[in-house]
C-alpha cells in the first residue's frame, strides 16, 4: 500500500469516528430534550435554567471558593474540582503502591510475598464503601485529638482534625522564591503547611489502598508476561535484578500493563463518588444537595453522567496514546 492510501485510510478512520461521535451526541441531546418536554407535559418543573440561580447552600472545602449567594453551576464546577482533586491523587499513589506490591508478590523471600498477597486478597475483596466506613471511623474516634497530633514524617502531622503536610508558598517576587511552609505543633494544634480535611483523606486513602490491589495484580501479570529469555539475557549482561527488574522487564511488560490499568484508572475515577458516604463534598455530593433544594432530579443525573463520561473519555484518550508509545511495533 503507498503512503498516500495508508494516509487517505486514517483520514476516513477519523471521519468515520468523529460521525459516530456527532450522532451518539445528537442522540444524547435528543434524549436530553425529549425527556424535559415529558417533564413539562406532566406539569414537572425542569429545564436547566436554574444553573444561574443561587444555590442557597456552602461547600466546606476546596480548591475552589463558594459561598451560598453563588449561582448553582459554579457548586457543579467546584464539585468537580473536588472530584479531580481526591481522583489524582489517588491514581498516582495507588500505581505507586500497586506496583510495589505486585512486585513483592514475586520476591523470593517468603515473608514479603506473604505480606504482598496478603494485602491483595484482602482489599480486594472487601467493598471500597465498607473500607471507606471504616477508614472514616477509624479517622474519627481511634485518632489522637488535634491538640496531641501524631508526627508520622517530618512536617507531617495527623490526628481526628486531619492531615497536615508541607506546602509551597509563593514568595513576594513570585514563583522563583517559592518556599515549603512546614507544619508546626502549637499549643492548639498544628498551624502552618496546608491541612488536609478527614473525609478528603478518608477518599484519598481508600480510593488507593483499594485500587492499588488490583494494581497489584495487573502488574504482577505484566511481569510473568515477559519471557523467561529476556530475565536470562540480563543475567547474562551482568545486570543486578534491579537493573533487570527496571531496564528488561518492565518495559517490555507495559504492553500487558497499560491496557488493564486503563480500565483500572477509569474504575478508580468513577468510584470517587462513592466520597458522598463521608461527606467529602464532590461532585456527586453537590447534586445531591442540589435535588434536595431544587427537586431536579434528571437534570442533575444529566450533569452526573456527562462529566463522569467526559472525564472517562480524557482518561482512554491520554492512556491510549501513551499506550501507543509502548506498544510493540511490527518490522517495516
Amino acid at each position: 500500500m503507498s503512503r498516500e492510501a495508508s494516509r487517505r485510510g486514517a483520514w476516513l478512520a477519523w471521519l468515520v469516528q468523529a460521525l459516530l461521535v456527532l450522532a451518539v451526541v445528537a442522540g444524547a441531546v435528543w434524549v436530553v430534550h425529549h425527556a424535559l418536554e415529558v417533564l413539562r407535559a406532566r406539569g414537572v418543573r425542569s429545564g436547566f435554567d436554574f444553573l444561574t440561580e443561587p444555590a442557597g447552600f456552602s461547600i466546606s472545602e476546596g480548591w475552589l471558593d463558594f459561598d451560598a449567594s453563588q449561582p448553582f453551576w459554579r457548586a457543579f464546577l467546584a464539585g468537580l474540582i473536588n472530584t479531580v482533586r481526591a481522583a489524582v491523587p489517588a491514581a498516582i499513589f495507588s500505581v505507586v503502591l500497586g506496583t510495589l506490591v505486585g512486585i513483592g508478590r514475586l520476591a523470593p523471600h517468603v515473608l514479603l510475598r506473604g505480606i504482598c498477597t496478603a494485602y491483595v486478597e484482602l482489599l480486594r475483596n472487601v467493598p471500597l464503601l465498607v473500607q471507606l466506613l471504616m477508614l472514616a471511623f477509624a479517622m474519627a474516634n481511634l485518632l489522637p485529638d488535634p491538640t496531641e497530633p501524631v508526627r508520622l514524617l517530618p512536617g507531617v502531622w495527623l490526628s481526628k482534625g486531619g492531615l497536615s503536610v508541607p506546602w509551597p508558598v509563593v514568595g513576594e517576587g513570585g514563583w522563583w522564591p517559592t518556599h515549603f511552609e512546614f507544619p508546626e505543633r502549637g499549643a492548639f494544634g498544628v498551624s502552618g503547611g496546608a491541612a488536609l480535611s478527614p473525609e478528603y483523606v478518608t477518599i484519598v486513602a481508600g480510593l488507593t489502598f483499594y485500587s492499588a490491589a488490583f494494581v497489584a495484580e495487573i502488574v504482577r501479570a505484566g511481569i510473568l508476561s515477559v519471557s523467561q529469555g529476556q530475565v536470562l539475557a540480563g543475567q547474562a549482561l551482568g545486570l543486578s535484578p534491579v537493573q533487570q527488574l527496571r531496564i528488561v522487564i518492565l518495559p517490555q511488560a507495559l504492553r500487558v500493563i497499560v491496557p488493564s490499568l486503563t480500565n483500572q484508572l477509569l474504575s478508580l475515577t468513577k468510584n470517587s463518588s462513592l466520597a458522598v458516604a463521608v461527606g467529602y463534598p464532590e461532585l456527586v455530593s453537590v447534586a445531591n444537595t442540589t435535588i434536595g433544594s431544587n427537586g431536579r432530579a434528571f437534570e442533575c443525573i444529566a450533569i452526573i453522567m456527562a462529566v463522569y463520561l467526559l472525564l472517562s473519555l480524557l482518561i482512554s484518550f491520554g492512556m491510549n496514546r501513551y499506550n501507543a508509545r509502548v506498544a510493540l511495533r511490527g518490522w517495516r
